[in-house]
């Protein structure tokens, strides 16, 4: 009670023989936070005027992704600049120094995230994948996606690296764990063969590129696109909007169909099982009218073919040509569609029928009895 009683008596001499410096370091820091704070509005505000002015795509990013890091980095950098004239002790400006340290660390470690991300704004808008021969564009959006990931990655690691040894104690334990790493390596090694696998995968499909994003592929017995490839799986988007997850290292060791490997152009086929009388050219005629009629025909391939000779039908081939191959599906579709409308309007006969004969029925015979001649 007695310290207590004599710290209330002795409080207003101890504010006022402190407040200057209370003020001085309370001015100090806020000052610091305004300016930068306002560095960072002045810097936005010059960058929106000229984007409306001269619209430019990696403007554009920098102002989407780079706003909230900037907020916190900015105001933090001036606040470490003009933070030896806080007046502190030794002991508490030590502590205060290594928190502004930090969190500068890490405003910085977002900000560098944030310009990867604005890379890539900057890339997508200048090659969109929306277009009907986009191969350079799959092949680049896929290194990126992957290069993006291993990027954020680094930093996030480097960053907290550079927290940890910051502090004296984390820093000799550092050096222990630097002499067994390579035992610990060995065992996580043991440990992780598969991860470890699908991100030499992950390597693999990011430069040889058997598969890109947006790739059409046949895998599983299902038809589906590329739809993201992570670092440890691929998601493939099957045309009924299902999701197939399939793990990076499937693609290296499995066998799959990839109908947009060099190109997106594809042929496609519809088979028609008709009876023997079908009048053939006839029908390549009707085929010849037909296709320019519909726009999801290049004009490259469009021929009927009969390939091959059934016990009770003969296989007809129709293959036609489309820019790719969600529009040779539906082309297949409408070609199919059309030429059966034009078999049941003017060659019903043509269309596969069933021969039966009553077993019990006699065949007449082609001779006249002679009783009969005679009468």
């Amino acid at each position: 009670m007695k310290l207590l009683d004599e710290l209330l008596i002795n409080l207003p001499h101890i504010v006022q023989d402190h407040l200057p410096l209370i003020l001085q370091g309370t001015g100090v820091i806020i000052a610091g936070l305004l300016v930068g704070g306002f560095a960072k509005w002045l810097l936005f505000r010059f960058l929106a005027a000229y984007h409306h002015r001269f619209p430019r795509y990696w403007i554009a990013g920098f102002l989407k992704h780079l706003d909230r890091p900037l907020f916190y980095f900015l105001p933090l950098l001036v606040l470490s600049t003009v933070l030896p004239l806080v007046p502190l002790r030794p002991d508490a400006f030590e502590v205060f120094r290594r928190v502004v340290e930090i969190s500068l660390t890490c405003a910085f470690a977002w900000t560098l995230i944030g310009c990867v991300y604005v890379a890539q704004y900057r890339i997508r808008h200048k090659y969109q994948l929306d277009k009907a021969d986009n191969f350079k564009e799959r092949k680049l959006y896929t290194q990126l996606q992957f290069v993006k990931k291993m990027v954020i990655i680094t930093i996030v690691f480097f960053t907290i690296s550079l927290i940890l040894m910051s502090f004296p104690t984390v820093r000799k334990i550092g050096t222990g764990l630097i002499t067994s790493a390579g035992i610990v390596g060995v065992i996580l090694g043991f440990a992780a063969q598969r991860s470890l696998g699908n991100l030499l995968a992950g390597f693999q499909i990011a430069f040889t590129q058997p598969i890109r994003i947006d790739d059409v592929l046949v895998v599983e017995n299902e038809w589906g696109k590329v739809e993201e490839i992570t670092l440890t799986y691929v998601v493939v988007r099957i045309w009924d909007q299902r999701r197939l997850i399939l793990p990076l290292n499937y693609f290296i060791e499995k066998p799959f169909q990839n109908w947009t490997r060099t190109t997106v152009e594809l042929l496609g086929t519809v088979f028609i099982y008709l009876d023997y009388t079908a009048p053939l050219e006839e029908m390549r005629k009707e085929l010849t009218r037909l296709l320019p009629q519909n726009h999801l025909w290049d004009g490259r391939v469009g021929i009927l073919q009969v390939t091959d000779f059934k016990e009770r039908t003969m296989e007809v081939r129709i293959l036609v040509s489309a820019g790719d191959s969600s529009s040779a599906f539906d082309l297949r579709c409408w070609v199919r569609e059309k030429m059966v409308t034009f078999l049941q309007q003017h060659y019903p006969e043509s269309l596969p029928v069933t021969r039966t004969a009553n077993s019990s029925e006699s065949p007449k015979s082609p001779f006249v009895p002679m009783e009969e001649v005679s009468t």
